[in-house]
């Protein structure tokens, strides 16, 4: 799976993103300009320790980043979009991609992609969801999907078994 970020504006939401992409091996794609630094430490406090072990590319822009991924299937998250993110079958290599915050993806690029542009239901007027939630909406709606391949579906206790009679 693959995460794509055009022209994010907030270190700590890229931070967060950054870290759900590592649980769940997934790459991260950043399309600049960058509204940060990658060394800003608000960045690495939101990733934690994790930001080591993301794989992350960056693209110059939007034109390079289709340049350096022919064929892509991508599907652009957006508010305006006609469809919501359960109305699509995600392939396991496909690219969602999210705007940045304060305009998310410019309309030239939506109204090329038509059928691949998804939407989060909301209720009244509201703009936008925070951007890392938005991702984690999404991915895990993809993930699911593709039955979380290659995840870890259960969990342990650290001081009990689920065994264990209380």
């Amino acid at each position: 799976m693959n995460v794509v970020l055009f022209e994010p504006e907030i270190p700590a939401n890229t931070g967060n993103i950054g870290r759900t992409c590592v649980a769940t091996g997934t790459r991260l794609h950043l399309i600049e300009p960058l509204g940060f630094k990658l060394n800003e430490k608000e960045i690495k406090r939101a990733g934690l320790d994790y930001w080591k072990d993301l794989d992350v590319t960056i693209y110059d822009n939007y034109e390079d980043f289709l340049k350096r991924n022919p064929n892509a299937k991508i599907y652009m998250a957006t508010t305006k979009a006609v469809h919501t993110y359960t109305e699509v079958d995600y392939d396991p290599d496909c690219f969602l991609m999210f705007g940045k915050e304060s305009a998310g993806i410019p309309e030239e690029i939506l109204l090329q992609n038509k059928d691949t542009a998804v939407r989060i239901p909301m209720i009244g007027e509201i703009r936008s969801l925070n951007l890392a939630n938005s991702v984690a909406i999404v991915l895990y709606e993809a993930l699911r999907q593709n039955n979380f391949s290659g995840m870890k579906r259960t969990g342990q206790l650290h001081r009990h078994t689920w065994d264990e009679s209380l």
